[in-house]
């Protein structure tokens, strides 16, 4: 039996005391990455980007490599996080505030100061790569751990009942139930993790801070590059290289990946139409794959659910018969020392943070408020479009199969190499600049409402859908009784990660460099630019504090009870 809740959110505390510790521990890591900053070489400047067509293969698949690491990283994170957020006590109250803000925390504004620090810390080409690859594993990871999260909360009461019956552990919990039905939207949103790493690949792979500028060969380079010089033509060809790599994934990873997830479905009936892959259905003829499946993955997966069974039984032995003093002693000393190295760290910050005038302060509010509006609009455009042709691609396998590849192609086209052009369109328009900033913030963030909203309408029962069909539920009554009831998780999974992904696109929106000419607006994100391009770096971490705070307090007066109400209310039971 579900627990009734009232007609608008649950009660609780907004904010508590993890809440500021969390917040402030993040300030003294920022305030850290400065101070190392500061140590880095004074000039740094990357190899020369070649603009000659006969480049691009090698920078894309240097820009594949970099993408497909900080995929696997955000896969393992997204998995191993969302997974103790939903499991253990201490999930609601601390991992989701902590992710909360981290996927709040400006990604083009952090770069900088995670550049430089690893570059003080390491040798240049290598911390420049790693730091690209952290950049683009922070536009892939967030979407990925709200998915997975909002899949193990929503997950039937008779699957886990199930799972009790039998006795399975954790790991046997995870692989042969809470997995397969988090798959679809998983997928779903691991499309999305790489539509947003090819939106900040221009970012990522190149960028200047005062004297130093970095630049990694890439197709991204490339890219910015060509925009830079104002290169049409080369302009296009990276687009061309870029589509063809996208097209080339659809068919041989993402496609194939879907028809394999299809049979997690929960529903009664066979799908009429489920989706096909001439990839997949060409593996599973092979004969190659099926002695690797027989001989090396199946004995190998045994083993693994050998030896992680042994352990979770060894551990709660351990566990039972640990002494409790001791633990809670070390538990105190480590308080104790993280409470003192924090203190420390957060009276450095705020010296730096009092260098700044009441006047500028008000400034970083003002453009916090401006961006705040353009947020709003971004996101209101987006769920006004996206809902029902999300629906439409869910619900229809055949216009799945024509539409997937498309939305792929236009999600993954970075919006930041075709923004100048645009621009060029709108600049003398009445309000040029704040268009054109809205109209950037919806190409780089509608994407995740709307992949959510496919993922959630193709995990639909199908036999829900004949139950409204024989009942003849349509039009509206169908939307209000099916669809949006069962849409609701996804959409606030795809709302929340879009929130956060429009404030990072401020910081390109609302300050532009194109031909010379640098066009800026009032907002928090030009701020953060133009703090990044003098290297001011108290102004920089006084910004970014500030889109921190906005970003944590919506999601903790909305989003966040949102979430509460998908889990109880909407859930598949």
């Amino acid at each position: 039996m579900q627990r009734r809740i009232g007609p608008a959110f649950l009660p609780g505390p907004a904010f508590d005391v993890g809440d500021a510790a969390i917040v402030l521990t993040i300030v003294v890591a920022l305030y850290v990455g400065v101070r190392l900053a500061l140590a880095s070489p004074a000039v740094i400047r990357g190899p020369e980007i070649n603009l000659a067509p006969q480049a691009l293969p090698w920078y894309a698949l240097l820009s594949l490599g970099r993408m497909a690491a900080a995929y696997a990283l955000s896969l393992l994170f997204a998995l191993t996080y969302a997974y103790a957020a939903a499991r253990y006590r201490f999930g609601d109250r601390v991992l989701l505030p902590i992710i909360d803000i981290l996927q709040s925390i400006p990604i083009l504004s952090f770069l900088p100061v995670v550049a430089l620090a690893l570059t003080a810390l390491l040798p240049e080409r290598f911390g420049t790569e790693l730091a690209s690859v952290i950049l683009i594993f922070t536009s892939q990871a967030w979407n990925m751990t709200f998915s997975f999260y909002q899949s193990l909360k929503t997950v039937p009461t008779d699957l886990r009942e199930a799972s009790s019956i039998f006795r399975f552990n954790g790991w046997l919990r995870f692989k042969t139930m809470e997995l397969p039905f988090g798959a679809i939207p998983l997928i779903w949103n691991s499309m999305l993790s790489w539509a947003g790493g090819w939106f900040f690949l221009m970012a990522a792979e190149m960028f200047s801070l005062g004297a130093r500028d970095f630049r990694l060969p890439g197709l991204g380079s490339y890219l910015q590059t060509a925009a830079n010089q104002g290169n049409i033509t080369a302009v296009l060809w990276g687009l061309g290289t870029l589509i063809a790599v996208i097209v080339l994934m659809d068919q041989f990873v993402w496609r194939p990946l879907l028809a394999w997830a299809d049979k997690f479905k929960i529903e009664t009936v066979e799908s009429e139409e489920a989706p096909r892959s001439w990839f997949y259905d060409l593996l599973g003829r092979s004969w190659l794959v099926e002695q690797l499946q027989r001989r090396l993955v199946g004995p190998l997966m045994e083993r693994i659910d050998l030896g992680l069974v042994r352990r979770s039984a060894a551990r709660a032995l351990l566990s039972a018969d640990a002494a409790g003093d001791g633990q809670r002693l070390r538990q105190w000393l480590a308080t104790g020392i993280i409470i003192v190295v924090l203190g420390y760290g957060a009276a450095r910050a705020i010296g730096l943070l009092s260098t700044l005038p009441g006047t500028t302060w008000l400034a970083i509010f003002q453009g916090a408020l401006a961006t705040f509006a353009r947020v709003i609009l971004a996101q209101l455009i987006a769920l006004a479009w996206t809902v029902p042709v999300g629906v439409a691609i869910g619900l229809n396998r055949r216009l799945a199969a024509i539409l997937q590849p498309i939305i792929q192609i236009v999600a993954s086209v970075p919006a930041t190499a075709l923004f100048p052009v645009i621009l060029l369109f709108l600049i003398n328009l009445p309000g040029g600049l704040n268009i054109a900033a809205v109209l950037l913030m919806l190409m780089g963030t509608q994407w995740y409402v709307l992949f959510n909203a496919i993922a959630g309408a193709a995990a639909i029962p199908r036999d829900l859908e004949y139950v409204t069909a024989t009942l003849g539920i349509k039009g509206w009554d169908r939307w209000r009784t099916l669809i949006l009831p069962a849409l609701f998780p996804y959409l606030v999974t795809g709302m929340i990660t879009a929130s956060g992904g429009s404030w990072n696109a401020s910081i390109v929106a609302e300050y532009v460099e194109f031909a010379g000419q640098t066009h800026a607006t009032v907002g928090l994100g030009a701020i953060i630019a133009n703090a990044t391009a003098q290297a001011n770096y108290p102004l920089l971490l006084g910004a970014t504090v500030t889109m921190i705070l906005f970003v944590l307090t919506i999601n903790r007066l909305f989003w966040r009870r949102l979430y509460a109400v998908a889990e109880e209310r909407y859930k598949l039971d």
